[in-house]
C-alpha cells in the first residue's frame, strides 16, 4: 500500500498565528521552561567566568570556565543525546533540570575552590545534550502543521533573546555577587522542572528496553539516519554552512572593535554592538518571516535567504565602521533565522520518530564544532591579515558554498517521498525481535525507502 504524505506536513495555507501555537498548553509549559533554563544558563556562564577570575586573576582560567560548557557537546554530544531516546522525554527533561539545579547550588557555596567550580560546571553541562535532545523530539509531538514551524521559530528566537538577556543580567548581578547569580540559575532549573512535570503529560519512551542495543550503536544509527538520508543530509549541509560564517563577526568582535573603532564609538560599545547584532537579527527574522509569510512562500524563500545570508557580510571587505558591521551582522542573522524554521520543519517531518533525539544530538554537535572551528580558523587568519579582508573573503566563500548547496537541493517529489517514507516508518509495528537495527527504522523498514534522492536545524 502506497504511503501518503502525513497531515502534519506544512500546508499551502496562510501562516499559523502565535495565538494558535500558544493555545497548546503543553507547548506553553515547554516554551516557558526552556526560556527560564536558557536565561539561567547564560546568567551562570557570566557568573562562573567572573567567579573564577576573581579567585585566580587568570584570563585563561576564566575563559576555560566559559568554554567548559561546550565540552559535553564536543566530547560526546550524540551519545548523551541518544540517552534521551531510551526514556520518556518528560522524565529526561525533569531529571536533567533537577540535576543541574543541585549542582548549581553546590557551585554557589561561598569560597569553593575554582577547581571544584570547573568540575561541577562541567558535570552540570553534561545534562544539556539529553535535555535539549528530549525537548527537540517532544515539540513535534505537541505541534503539527504550520504551528510546528512557527513554534520552532519561537523556540529559536527565545533562545537568542535569552542569550542577550542572560549575559547582560548575569554580568550585572555577578558584579555584585556571583553566588546570587548562581542561586538564580538554580531557581530557574527548579521552576523549569516543575513546569514540565505539571504542564506536560506523560508519553512512553520511543525506545523501550526490548528495542535497545548498545548505546554507541544507537548513536551510530543517529549519524546514519542524518547523513545517509538524502533530504536530511541536504538540510544538514544547509544548516552547517549557515553556521560556518554567521558566527564569525561575533567571534571576532573584541579584536575587531579595538582595531576598527577609530574613536567614533568606544571599543566597548563597538564590541557589544557587533556581539549582540546577530542574535537580535535572528530574533527579528525568526518572528517576522514565520508570521508574515505562509508555508509555501517560506519554502520558496528558504534557498534565496540561505545564499543572501553570507552575501550580506561580503561588504565588510570595504572596511566599514563597527556600527555598519553590526548592521550587516544583524541582517545576516535575520536571513539565517528566516530560512531555518522551514528547514527545521522539513527535517522533523522527514525524520522517523524513533530517531529524533539522536538526530538532534548529531546536528547540535555539528553546529557547536563548526562554529568553534570557524572562529578559530578566522581568528588565526586575522593574525596575519586585516579582519575585514578575512571576514569578507570568508563570507564570499560562504556565498559559493550556499549556492552549491541550494543548487543540489532535492526536488519537491523527492522531499514528498521522504516525508511519506518517514510517515510509513512511524506507522510500522516494531520488529518481532524488538531491536532497532542499523539502517532501519523500528527494525522493520529502510529509512531510505521511497527516497530516490532525498534534514534538522537545531531546534
Amino acid at each position: 500500500m502506497e504511503a501518503t504524505v502525513p497531515d502534519e506536513r506544512p500546508s499551502t495555507e496562510g501562516p499559523a498565528t502565535f495565538r494558535e501555537v500558544f493555545a497548546q498548553r503543553e507547548f506553553r509549559a515547554v516554551f516557558v521552561a526552556g526560556a527560564l533554563s536558557w536565561v539561567g544558563d547564560y546568567v551562570a556562564k557570566a557568573a562562573v567566568t567572573l567567579l573564577v577570575f576573581q579567585q585566580t586573576r587568570s584570563v585563561a582560567l576564566s575563559a576555560a570556565a566559559f568554554a567548559v560548557s561546550f565540552l559535553p557537546w564536543l566530547l560526546g554530544g550524540p551519545v548523551l543525546a541518544a540517552l534521551a531516546e531510551r526514556y520518556a522525554y518528560r522524565r529526561v527533561m525533569v531529571a536533567c533540570d533537577l540535576i543541574r539545579m543541585a549542582l548549581m547550588l553546590l557551585i554557589a557555596i561561598p569560597a569553593l575552590p575554582y577547581q571544584a567550580v570547573l568540575l561541577l560546571i562541567f558535570a552540570a553541562t553534561l545534562a544539556n545534550p539529553p535535555s535539549q535532545a528530549a525537548k527537540s523530539a517532544l515539540i513535534p509531538q505537541l505541534l503539527t502543521g504550520d504551528r510546528l514551524v512557527v513554534g520552532l521559530s519561537l523556540n529559536s528566537s527565545v533562545g537568542q533573546a535569552a542569550q542577550v538577556v542572560g549575559y547582560v543580567f548575569g554580568a550585572a548581578v555577578a558584579a555584585i555577587d556571583p553566588e546570587v547569580a548562581l542561586l538564580f540559575n538554580a531557581a530557574t532549573f527548579g521552576l523549569s522542572a516543575l513546569l514540565v512535570r505539571l504542564g506536560v503529560r506523560h508519553r512512553p519512551a520511543v525506545m523501550n528496553p526490548a528495542h535497545r542495543s548498545h548505546l554507541l550503536r544507537e548513536t551510530r544509527q543517529g549519524f546514519g539516519i542524518v547523513f545517509r538520508t538524502p533530504v536530511l543530509r541536504a538540510i544538514a549541509v544547509l544548516v552547517f554552512s549557515a553556521m560556518l560564517f554567521s558566527i564569525v563577526p561575533e567571534g571576532l568582535a573584541a579584536a575587531w572593535a579595538n582595531d576598527e573603532s577609530r574613536g567614533a564609538v568606544s571599543a566597548g560599545t563597538a564590541q557589544a554592538a557587533i556581539m549582540v547584532a546577530n542574535p537580535v537579527g535572528f530574533i527579528l527574522g525568526g518572528l517576522l518571516v514565520s508570521r508574515l509569510f505562509g508555508p509555501a512562500r517560506r519554502l520558496m524563500l528558504m534557498r534565496p535567504l540561505a545564499v543572501l545570508a553570507p552575501l550580506l557580510l561580503v561588504p565588510v571587505l570595504l572596511d566599514p565602521p563597527p556600527l555598519v558591521v553590526a548592521l550587516l551582522a544583524a541582517l545576516c542573522g535575520f536571513a539565517v533565522a528566516g530560512m531555518l524554521p522551514m528547514a527545521n520543519g522539513l527535517f522533523v517531518q522527514a525524520l522517523p520518530n524513533g530517531f529524533r533525539a539522536r538526530a538532534f544530538g548529531v546536528m547540535a554537535t555539528g553546529v557547536q564544532v563548526i562554529q568553534g572551528l570557524a572562529v578559530l580558523v578566522t581568528g588565526v587568519l586575522a593574525e596575519r591579515f586585516p579582519i575585514p579582508v578575512v571576514v569578507g573573503l570568508w563570507s564570499a566563500a560562504g556565498v559559493v558554498l550556499m549556492a552549491v548547496a541550494t543548487l543540489r537541493w532535492p526536488d519537491r517529489q523527492t522531499v514528498d517521498d521522504a516525508i511519506a517514507a518517514a510517515s510509513a516508518a512511524n506507522a510500522a509495528p516494531p520488529a518481532a525481535n524488538g531491536r532497532v537495527s542499523d539502517g532501519t527504522v523500528g527494525g522493520t523498514s529502510d529509512p531510505h525507502a521511497g527516497d530516490g534522492h532525498r534534514r534538522h536545524a537545531v531546534t
